[in-house]
C-alpha cells in the first residue's frame, strides 16, 4: 500500500488550493485524488462554455433536486464539475465574496478566527486583481480575477433606473459593504476562465511530492479507533488502498463530502444502520443545513433597446461573436454567466443587503435552452440570499457510486416566500416604474403584470426558478449538536480528518460561493500546516 502524508479526496475549487499549499513543502508527500477526468475539455476554458460544461456527464456529475412540495413539486438540474477544478471549471465565473456580517456571524457563533477581519488576509492572498493592489484586494495570488470584456447600454440603463430608487452605482462589490449595482468581476485571465485548477494546479503538477490520480472514485475511508489511516477508491475498475500517515481531508463539495462522511460510517446512527453500514461516529449533522441561493428568472421585453437574443439567434450573428472572441478576446464569448450584479434590501430596515440580482441581456423559456427569444428581452434574475428554508443530502445505499438524494425545500417557509415575492415586486418597480425605462417601453413577459398577490406571483415564478448551484452547509462548522467539523475544520470526534470546502459553512455568504470556498481551502491549507 503506497503511503503519503495527506491525501486529498476531490480536486475542486477548494481540493486544488489544498494540494497547491500542503505541497510547497518538498517533504511533504500529498496524493489529491479526483472522480472526474482531467480538465482538456475546450469548453471550459472559454468563458461561455459552461453551457456546453453543465449538463454534460464528462464534466458534470449532472445531479438533480428531490421534487419540493414548495416549489410545485418541481425537480431541478443541479451541476457539479466532474472535473479537475470541480465546479470552479463548469461555473459561471462571478466574483462575489459576500458581506462582512456573514463571517462575523460564523465568529459569533463560537467559531473563533472566521470573522470578516480574520478571513479577509485569506481572499487577498488568493487574488490576482486585474485592477491592481489595495486595502482589499491582491495581486500575487493563483486566482486571477478581471474584469468583464462587455459592456452593453442596455445593462448600463438598468443602472440607471436602480439608481433612481436609492440603489447607488458601484465599481467593487468586495469591499464587505457590497449594496449597488455594477458590473460583476469575473475569474478570468485574458478572455480565458481561471478554474483553481488552472491557476493553483498547473504550475505546480511538476512537483515530485505531489501525485495527482483522475478518475479515481472513493469508495470509502478507513478509521483504526476512530483516527482516520485509509482511503479506499476505484480506478480503472481496480479497488485501490492508500494510507495517510498525517491527515485526510475531504473536499469533495456540499454534496460529495457528506456523501463520503456516510457512507464511511459517519453520521446518523439510525440512518447509516438500516443501510448496513458500520458506525464510526454518531454526527446527525452530516448531510443537514443543506441550502442554497435559488433565482427567480422573470423576463421583460423592451423596444428601442437591443438584448443579445438576435444576435445570439442569427447564424451571421455567431460568427461575428466567435470572430470579436478569436481576435479580441471580447465580447458575448468572455461572458460570465450573468453581468451585471445588484444588491439591495428587501425592506430598508435591514441592516444590509437581502437580494441579489444577475442581469443578463438576454431571455429564454429555460435556462440552458437552445434557442434565446425572438424579441429584445433581458432576464434580471433575483434572489434571497440569505435563505431560511433548509434541506438535506442523504446516501440511499452504502456504494458512494449511488447518487445521494438532494432536497432543497425551497421556498418553504414564509419568511422565503415572502423575500420572492418583494425580490420579484421590486424588480417589477425598477422597471415599469423608472424613468429610465419608460423610453423603451418595457413589458413584463413573466411572470405577468396582471399577478399582484404576493402568494399566486411566487407560485408563478417557481415554474420557472432555477438554482444558481451554490450548495452549502451540510458539513457545518459550530460547536452545536449539528455541527460536524469544529473551527479548525476538524471532524469532531474522530482524529486525522478534516472536511475543507463549502460544505462547512454553517450560513451561506450573501452572494456567488465560489470566492468564499477558495477562501476557506487557503485558511484550511494554513490550519493543516501550523497544526
Amino acid at each position: 500500500m503506497e503511503n503519503f502524508d495527506y491525501i486529498i479526496l476531490g480536486a475542486g475549487s477548494a481540493g486544488c488550493v489544498i494540494a497547491n499549499r500542503l505541497s510547497e513543502n518538498p517533504n511533504h508527500k500529498v496524493l489529491l485524488l479526483e472522480a472526474g477526468g482531467k480538465d482538456n475539455n475546450p469548453w471550459i476554458h472559454i468563458p461561455v462554455g459552461y453551457f456546453k460544461t453543465m449538463h454534460n456527464p464528462n464534466t458534470d456529475w449532472c445531479y438533480r433536486t428531490e421534487p419540493d412540495k414548495s416549489m410545485n413539486n418541481i425537480s431541478i438540474r443541479y451541476p457539479r464539475g466532474k472535473t479537475l477544478g470541480g465546479s470552479s471549471s463548469i461555473n459561471g465565473l462571478l466574483y462575489i465574496r459576500g458581506q462582512h456580517r456573514d463571517y462575523d456571524i460564523w465568529r459569533q457563533s463560537g467559531n473563533t478566527g472566521w470573522g470578516w477581519d480574520d478571513v479577509l488576509p485569506y481572499f487577498i492572498r488568493a487574488e490576482n486583481q486585474e485592477r491592481g493592489k489595495s486595502e482589499f484586494h491582491g495581486v500575487n495570488g493563483p486566482l486571477s480575477v478581471s474584469d468583464q470584456r462587455i459592456h452593453l447600454p442596455l445593462l448600463d440603463e438598468f443602472q440607471n433606473a436602480a439608481e433612481e430608487f436609492g440603489i447607488p452605482k458601484t465599481k467593487d462589490f468586495n469591499t464587505g459593504d457590497n449594496h449597488g449595482c455594477g458590473y460583476f468581476q469575473v475569474t478570468q485571465k485574458d478572455g480565458f476562465r481561471c478554474s483553481t485548477s488552472v491557476g493553483y494546479l498547473n504550475p505546480i503538477k511538476h512537483r515530485k511530492n505531489l501525485k495527482i490520480i483522475t478518475k479515481a472514485h472513493i469508495k470509502k475511508i478507513n478509521f483504526d479507533n476512530r483516527t482516520a489511516k485509509e482511503v479506499e477508491f476505484w480506478h480503472d475498475d481496480e479497488l485501490k488502498k492508500v494510507k495517510a500517515n498525517r491527515e485526510i481531508i475531504i473536499s469533495a463539495g456540499a454534496i460529495g463530502s457528506p456523501q463520503i462522511l456516510q457512507v464511511s460510517g459517519i453520521g446518523n446512527l439510525d440512518k447509516l444502520k438500516n443501510l448496513g453500514i458500520d458506525l464510526v461516529q454518531n454526527l446527525n449533522g452530516v448531510g443537514e443545513n443543506l441550502h442554497d441561493h435559488l433565482m427567480l428568472r422573470p423576463i421583460y421585453k423592451v423596444h428601442g433597446l437591443k438584448s443579445l437574443n438576435k444576435k445570439i439567434n442569427s447564424l451571421f450573428g455567431n460568427l461575428m461573436i466567435g470572430l470579436e472572441y478569436v481576435f479580441n478576446r471580447s465580447g458575448p464569448m468572455t461572458m460570465g454567466a450573468s453581468q451585471l450584479c445588484m444588491f439591495a434590501k428587501s425592506d430598508p430596515s435591514l441592516e444590509l443587503p437581502d437580494l441579489q440580482w444577475h442581469v443578463q441581456p438576454m431571455s429564454m423559456d429555460t435556462l440552458g435552452a437552445t434557442k434565446n427569444h425572438d424579441f429584445h428581452a433581458f432576464t434580471p434574475t433575483v434572489s434571497n440570499i440569505r435563505p431560511t428554508s433548509r434541506g438535506h443530502v442523504s446516501i440511499v445505499d452504502k456504494d458512494s457510486r449511488t447518487y445521494a438524494k438532494i432536497k432543497q425545500n425551497y421556498l418553504s417557509t414564509d419568511h422565503d416566500r415572502m423575500v420572492a415575492a418583494k425580490g420579484l415586486k421590486l424588480t417589477r418597480k425598477i422597471i415599469l416604474e423608472s424613468e429610465t425605462f419608460k423610453k423603451y417601453t418595457p413589458e413584463e413577459y413573466r411572470p405577468g403584470i396582471n399577478i399582484n398577490d404576493d402568494e399566486e406571483l411566487v407560485k408563478e415564478a417557481s415554474n420557472y426558478a432555477q438554482t444558481i448551484f451554490h450548495p452549502v452547509g451540510t458539513c457545518k462548522m459550530g460547536q452545536d449538536d449539528m455541527a460536524v467539523v469544529d473551527e479548525k475544520l476538524k471532524v469532531r470526534g474522530i482524529k486525522n480528518l478534516r472536511v475543507i470546502d463549502a460544505s462547512i459553512m454553517p450560513s451561506i455568504t450573501s452572494g456567488n460561493t465560489n470566492a468564499p470556498t477558495i477562501m476557506i481551502a487557503e485558511k484550511g491549507a494554513d490550519m493543516i500546516l501550523n497544526s
